[in-house]
């Protein structure tokens, strides 16, 4: 089929070919089939009843979807495909059934037929009807000839008819037909008289007769309900069970001339209105015609099976509908086996927008529109079919302006993408769907209170529309369709559209409702799926509208960096240059953070500098940049530079204090001074881990019970405080207490600690997992391959601290072996590697371990003598050589 609109778009129309393509579609083609196949089987069963009022109705499908998503193309392509079978797409495949089906295509749109109602609708039908049959329906036509001569007096229908342009082609059909069914009628009750005359006395005569129980006219026209039809007032209420007669004649027609009508009904959304009387009449016409298949398209589901709908139509509820789900329906994958009657029309998928852009213009059987562009589009429209149609006219204009279009171009929204899903919404959900397009999903409290509303059922309304998705499972469950989301963000031309301080009061208030959602949880437990939400949708609200007022957010960070569990932050279009705002600060700060268990930690140092450097952190959240910046620093091996940092944020004596003091234990212990970082112990609790301090400083003087018994207790404190990130934290170096001296239970303990971290985004205490892998094997073969592999990824990460910790994993396993040359290399390593004075201890561990002298004074300052210390070591490395044998 051409595409009218690009056709006229140049001068030059031999250019290029153009066409309207249609992307597969395959699987709503697979549940017409399945569908339409069903209901003919169903039509044919002996039992089946045309006069059946009761039973429930499954001879209808609905698909709904956003405006724009491709529902009348799909409705013109199945018409086709049912017409002629040249015209149904090669990869729909053959249908299952045989029997002659007429599809009926009605577009309800109000821009398609000004004032479109029922009475067309119907008429519509019956002249279809009179095409595909060439015959009479002889008590519809009775009727409907009744009826017309009542309501339309002094109208001939042939030039109604042909005024309203419904039926084209036969449009002298229906008149026709009409006049010949009141002449057979008439002389089948052998009423010569009546030819020719007004309809109502024929109609009173056919009445008549049928109350006689005569057998000719209840052969003609014998329904159960013909006679009550007829002589009921011929108005709009009367004509509306007129589809009754047509589905009675329908079914008494002929072998040879039997037909299953197919009714598709485009842009069902149109008759809608509060009161609902056209829906109510349409709903009639297709369950007083159970013979008769009708698939309907609109943009909001159908809700016929909702209960609630009770007394403003005629049939409701899931018994009376048992297909149509009064649950949102979500597009269902290509693989998924067609089922219920009702289905979400979704988005193309990237390599059907592929399909479509290339196959649209032409030249020569080659693609006019180039790729990069293509892609561009693809990426831009998030698979609606509309962007696509709106992105070739774009590209055609530009063209026209002898300009080359490049891909650039594109990456742009549409006015009239907006203007087609903000057409049918109230002023009330417009306003809302531009609070809204600030999130990246919500439920009814968020989005009424960032709308500024006191009450949630307008956004309860707004849900029901197809443009918003539903996640059931997710933590706010309903979401913008992504492209209309874009267009209603970059909103410039629509009448009531906002300023920027309308956007900025509405971002004030999706800020604050989500911190308030945030805050009122908290008083329930900590929720860290909560947590990050809110900070992610949190961050993007505030660096992307310049909020001043970060509030909430600062108490967010810190309770988001006190779990060490490093969930991602990074944000969509994060800014490549130095942040310029205090929210695009703070993102940059947590992003920094966050990013380091994937960066090398001088990266870390650098981000952390710049965004300090920048001016733009409040005092309550410089500390948090100077303590990470400091723990970089440690990782680096830059002991200086990190006690400086962790000085600076316990003098502060602010929220890391406490870590901050942790942090200088530490360091202490780092460069030996185990007095000091035991007697620090005391003061740091929980917030300032100090079983993990302690642990440390005992498994270094190979106190196993005494470091298991502190790592117990640390995971023990992090389970009563939900602290997932310390628990795992605690169980790597349980097990590495007990890799030296317990294999077998480490081996367990290392078992868990894996499990632990697979949840979480710990990168170096996943190498220090490796590690202790290292150790409890230490003695038998392949460590010293497994060591190189590791030092790799240690470089790679840039956590140079770990390489200690490997060659003192490669000194135990060759003192275990009595490899005496190997351990002097080792300890040469570990000797080159502590040169910093940071680590210096693990030098001397070494030598213990091999039972060598210390080749000179050393720096380390034992909590024991260094003799018990000595022994402790050489106790380990004798009962391991005695486990792993000769």
């Amino acid at each position: 089929m051409a595409d009218l609109r690009a056709l006229f778009s140049s001068n030059n129309p031999s250019e290029y070919d153009v066409v309207e393509a249609f992307t597969d579609r395959q699987y709503q083609w697979a549940v017409v089939a399945a569908a339409l196949g069903e209901h003919l089987q169903h039509v044919a069963r002996p039992g089946f009843d045309v006069e059946d009022l009761e039973s429930p109705r499954t001879n209808l499908l609905m698909f709904h979807g956003v405006g724009g998503a491709g529902k009348s193309t799909l409705l013109r392509k199945i018409e086709a495909a049912l017409t002629t079978a040249e015209d149904r797409p090669a990869q729909w495949g053959e249908p299952a059934w045989t029997q002659r089906l007429l599809p009926i295509r009605i577009d309800l749109s109000r821009s398609a037929q000004a004032g479109s109602d029922y009475e067309r609708v119907l008429l519509t039908i019956r002249l279809a009807l009179a095409g595909g049959l060439g015959r009479t329906l002889p008590s519809f036509d009775v009727a409907l000839r009744n009826y017309w001569e009542t309501v339309h007096p002094g109208e001939p229908l042939d030039e109604y008819i042909r005024r309203t342009g419904i039926a084209g082609k036969v449009t002298n059909l229906l008149p026709s037909q009409l006049q010949a069914g009141v002449g057979e009628l008439a002389a089948a009750l052998q009423l010569p008289g009546l030819v020719g005359s007004a309809a109502g006395q024929l109609t009173s005569a056919l009445v008549t007769a049928l109350r006689e129980r005569q057998e000719r006219a209840q052969a003609l026209a014998g329904a159960a309900r013909t006679a009550a039809l007829l002589e009921a007032t011929p108005d709009l209420e009367a004509l509306s069970y007129y589809p009754h007669l047509l589905a009675w004649d329908l079914s008494r027609l002929p072998a040879k001339k039997t037909v299953t009508p197919v009714v598709l009904l485009d842009t069902f959304e149109d008759t809608a209105d509060r009161h609902r009387d056209l829906e109510r009449l349409l709903q009639r016409l297709v369950w007083l015609m159970p013979n008769v298949f009708f698939v309907l398209a609109g943009r909001s589901r159908l809700q016929w099976a909702d209960p609630a709908l009770h007394g403003q139509l005629d049939w409701t509820g899931p018994t009376a509908w048992p297909g149509l789900s009064t649950t949102r329906s979500v597009p269902a994958p290509r693989t998924d086996a067609p089922t219920g009657r009702q289905h979400l029309i979704g988005d193309l998928s990237a390599e059907d927008c592929e399909t479509h852009l290339a196959q649209r213009l032409t030249i020569e059987g080659r693609p006019l529109i180039d790729a990069d562009i293509r892609a561009a589009i693809t990426t831009r429209s998030h698979g609606l079919p509309l962007h696509l149609d709106l992105a070739v006219s774009r590209f055609l204009e530009i063209r026209r302006t002898g300009r080359t279009p490049v891909a650039a171009a594109f990456d742009c929204s549409f006015p009239a993408l907006l203007a087609r899903t903000l057409s049918d919404l109230t002023a009330e959900e417009r306003h809302l769907l531009r609070s809204v397009s600030l999130l990246d999903a919500w439920d009814l409290e968020l989005a009424t209170r960032a709308a500024g509303l006191t009450q949630q059922a307008p956004a309860r309304r707004l849900t029901e529309r197809p443009l918003i998705s539903e996640n059931p499972y997710a933590l706010w469950p309903y979401h913008l369709h992504r492209a209309i989301r874009t267009a209603v963000r970059e909103d410039t031309h629509s009448e009531d559209r906002w300023t920027d301080a309308d956007w900025h009061q509405a971002a004030t208030r999706a800020l604050a409702a989500l911190g308030e959602q945030w805050t009122a949880a908290t008083t329930l437990g900590p929720s860290r799926l909560l947590l990050v939400a809110c900070l992610r949708q949190g961050l993007r609200l505030a660096r992307d509208r310049n909020l001043a007022d970060l509030g909430w957010l600062t108490d967010a960070a810190y309770a988001y960096t006190d779990d060490s569990v490093w969930e991602p932050l990074t944000l969509p279009t994060d800014t490549t240059g130095a942040p310029d705002t205090p929210a695009d600060a703070l993102a940059e700060l947590l992003t920094a953070i966050t990013r380091r268990q994937h960066e090398h930690r001088q990266r870390t140092v650098d981000r952390l500098t710049e965004v300090l450097d920048s001016g733009l952190l409040s005092t309550e959240v410089i500390e948090l940049a100077l303590y990470y910046r400091a723990k970089a620093y440690k990782d680096l091996d830059q002991g200086a530079a990190a006690r400086a940092g962790m000085r600076q944020v316990a003098d502060a004596d602010g929220r890391l204090a406490p870590k901050a003091r942790r942090g200088l234990a530490n360091l202490a212990r780092l460069a030996g001074d185990f007095p000091t970082a035991l007697a620090a112990v005391p003061t740091l609790g929980w917030t300032g881990r100090h079983h993990r301090v302690l642990g440390d400083i005992q498994w270094s003087h190979a106190d196993t019970d005494q470091a298991v018994a502190a790592f117990e207790a640390g995971r023990t404190e992090a389970e009563e405080h939900g602290a997932a990130g310390e628990r795992a934290m605690m169980q790597v170096r349980l097990a590495l207490a007990l890799s030296f001296a317990d294999p077998d239970r480490a081996d367990a303990e290392l078992s868990l600690a894996r499990q632990l971290l697979e949840s979480l985004d710990q990168r170096s205490n996943a190498l220090l997992a490796q590690v202790v892998a290292l150790i409890k094997d230490a003695g038998s073969d392949g460590i010293i391959d497994r060591a190189r592999s590791l030092n790799t990824d240690i470089t790679g990460a840039g956590l140079p601290f770990l390489h200690r910790f490997v060659e003192l994993a490669v000194a135990f396993h060759h003192a275990v072996r009595e490899e005496d040359l190997e351990l002097a290399a080792a300890i040469g390593r570990l000797h080159e590697l502590t040169a910093t004075g940071d680590f210096a201890y693990f030098t001397d561990i070494a030598h213990f371990m091999g039972g060598l002298p210390l080749p000179g004074p050393t720096t380390t300052q034992w909590i024991d003598s260094p003799d018990a210390v000595r022994a402790r070591w050489q106790h380990l490395v004798q009962t391991r050589r005695t486990r792993t044998g000769p």
